[in-house]
């Protein structure tokens, strides 16, 4: 299928049901929209990283760095609305909405790259290769160990923030401060995945991977370290790590592309986020179990567990250890 026109159609009815939520719905219902809004998305993210591939080889990185950086603004908007809005949060929900249609037309004007190849009818082989191949397989590892930690940190760290704030203020004033830092914190990621894109090409996109995990496992640990100090510290030390959590997230799916057949980019990219989203389900919803039993400040600090693993896999795909070859589906 052409893929403008699948993104074009997940991200308007996400929009649908993102909306929905301001009518008068149940409990139940409200549960049932958010998770059609989820099964959509899935026609937008990895659809997208398909389109931007199509236009590039050499320069891969910065393309979907560029994406990347997307995808993390539209990750931090919700959190500036809430910030403005204050509690009137069916204007954070129509605003997004709105956004997500005008998202959805934007990708019909796309134009398909000379790189885009269409994929063929589904071959199960393909999945096979995810394995099979030790560079896909090694690039998944670390996406893997990237994804344990970034949504966990982005769906719970205005919760950690707040909780610290609030020891100096008011709990409004501490409610308030923490939407603003968690905007900040993740909108300025998106400026890193376009310069990690830039320097990925150049230096190599797994040892760019490794250089922002390293980072990113380091500031979990001084945010954690640090958590309840001075509002100023632990704002600053949330959007350092803010910053260092995601350039590496593009690089990881800019691999896959490199060394996938050009007939299966599509199908690999989207098992590989399939794979990233679906280890998220533990990590958001177990973290504020385990926040309840053994603090926020341990919680943070395992989070840098993915990055230290994520690490260990990608070595190996440094230049030098491996080098870009595109096997074909039917090797196998």
């Amino acid at each position: 299928l052409d893929p403008r026109r699948v993104l074009a159609c997940s991200a308007l009815i996400a929009a649908a049901c993102n909306a929905a939520l301001l009518l008068p719905v149940s409990a139940e219902l409200a549960i049932g929209l958010r998770a059609l809004t989820g099964v959509c998305l899935a026609g937008v993210y990895p659809v997208g990283m398909k389109i931007v591939v199509g236009w590039g080889l050499k320069d891969r990185g910065l393309l979907v760095g560029l994406l990347v950086a997307g995808l993390t603004l539209g990750s931090s908007a919700p959190h500036l609305l809430a910030y403005l809005g204050a509690s009137h949060w069916q204007l954070t929900v129509a605003l997004a909405s709105g956004g997500a249609v005008l998202a959805g037309v934007l990708a019909l004007c796309a134009e398909l790259g000379p790189h885009h190849a269409q994929g063929a009818r589904f071959d199960v082989r393909a999945v096979k290769l995810a394995w099979q191949d030790r560079r896909i397989r090694a690039a998944y590892l670390g996406y893997l160990g990237h994804m344990w930690e970034l949504y966990a940190m982005w769906a719970w760290i205005g919760t950690a923030v707040a909780g610290s704030y609030v020891l100096t203020m008011s709990p409004e004033a501490a409610s308030s401060l923490s939407k603003l830092t968690v905007f900040v914190a993740i909108g300025s990621g998106a400026v890193g995945c376009v310069l990690a894109g830039a320097v990925a090409d150049r230096i190599g996109k797994a040892e760019l991977t490794i250089v922002a995990m390293g980072a990113s496992a380091i500031a979990a640990l001084l945010t954690a370290a640090f958590l309840y100090n001075s509002p100023i510290v632990v704002a600053g030390l949330v959007v350092l790590w803010g910053i260092a959590i995601i350039p590496d997230s593009a690089q990881f799916s800019a691999l896959v592309a490199d060394y996938a057949p050009p007939e299966q980019v599509g199908s690999l990219l989207t098992l590989q986020t399939a794979l990233g989203f679906a280890l998220t389900i533990a990590t958001v919803q177990g973290a504020p179990l385990a926040a309840a039993v053994w603090g926020w400040q341990w919680v943070l600090a395992s989070l840098a567990l993915g990055p230290v693993l994520g690490i260990v896999a990608m070595l190996p795909l440094c230049r030098g250890a491996a080098e870009p070859t595109r096997p074909t589906v039917e090797s196998l």
